[in-house]
């Protein structure tokens, strides 16, 4: 058969829910066309009910992922980067067809993507001695402070930056010890959902990181008002819904990253990574040693 006679695969684009890969429970899909309106592909468009799949998912997770040290953590991510630099081509091809640049261009962001995701995997066991430590009190005591994670957290990403974009707000999310469910850009969520594709294939425990595509205000209405997600971070919200949902999460407090301009090309510092952290302080008595009345 000549290569003019061959019919195409078309690749089927999925959800990545708790380690697995499902259609969404509502059936429905959407064209994804790239910056000239051209069909690229049909996405799933997810519904409350697979938001609410994917925060149950991420609860399940959370206890052994924010269990493993630090170090593991940081393996485990590293290992994510070695994927996506193996499928260097195929992201390459979806952001320039999602964002309209050059391949050439695409591929250099691609690269900073995967330098982006080793840097947040090298913050993973160092985060705790730059935001924690032992603190000097006028008393017989040991007081140290240390970070924990938050809990649950919804990501929105951002619209604009399909990859680079994508990687810079969820990867600080779980480099210290949160889990996430992720609303992909609405029109361009390809790079997400292939993410969710490398992710399976690498060492994340399943449920740490889950991807919903589909319609922003949709997902993100119900996600904001769950009561079982600690934290969210509203960058690819617009500035209205941005509002409604910000006064929907202040129900059960929580942690709340409001959407700002950000250049995802310069260096992201370690706002996100303390954004959904808490710090946990001990107080512990000292001892005496002896009749002299040192201490320990």
């Amino acid at each position: 058969m000549s290569e003019s006679e061959r019919l195409s695969v078309f690749k089927t684009y999925k959800l990545y829910v708790g380690g697995k890969f499902p259609r969404s429970e509502s059936g429905r899909v959407y064209e994804v066309t790239d910056q000239k309106d051209r069909w690229l592909a049909n996405a799933p468009q997810a519904s409350r009910k697979d938001a609410r799949d994917a925060v149950s998912a991420a609860r399940k997770a959370f206890g052994g992922w924010s269990g493993a040290t630090a170090y593991n953590r940081g393996q485990v991510l590293y290992r994510v980067a070695e994927m996506l630099e193996g499928r260097r081509g195929q992201f390459t091809a979806e952001v320039a067809a999602s964002e309209g640049i050059s391949k050439s261009r695409a591929a250099a962001v691609v690269d900073a993507t995967v330098d982006r995701w080793v840097w947040y995997a090298g913050w993973t066991d160092k985060i705790g001695q730059v935001t924690g430590g032992a603190n000097p009190v006028a008393g017989p005591f040991f007081n140290l402070s240390t970070p924990e994670p938050t809990g649950v957290v919804t990501v929105l990403a951002p619209q604009d930056s399909s990859f680079l974009g994508l990687v810079s707000v969820v990867a600080p999310v779980i480099a210290t010890g949160n889990t996430a469910v992720v609303v992909a850009s609405e029109r361009s969520p390809l790079p997400a959902l292939s993410l969710g594709e490398v992710l399976a294939t690498s060492d994340l425990p399943g449920g740490v990181v889950n991807v919903l595509s589909g319609r922003t205000a949709e997902l993100a209405a119900p996600l904001a008002s769950h009561q079982d997600v600690n934290g969210i971070d509203l960058y690819g919200a617009d500035e209205t819904l941005a509002k409604e949902l910000e006064i929907a999460a202040a129900d059960n407090l929580k942690r709340v990253v409001r959407p700002h301009p950000v250049d995802f090309s310069a260096d992201p510092g370690t706002g996100r990574l303390t954004a959904f952290l808490e710090t946990k302080t001990v107080w512990h008595p000292t001892g005496g040693l002896g009749a002299s009345g040192s201490g320990y």
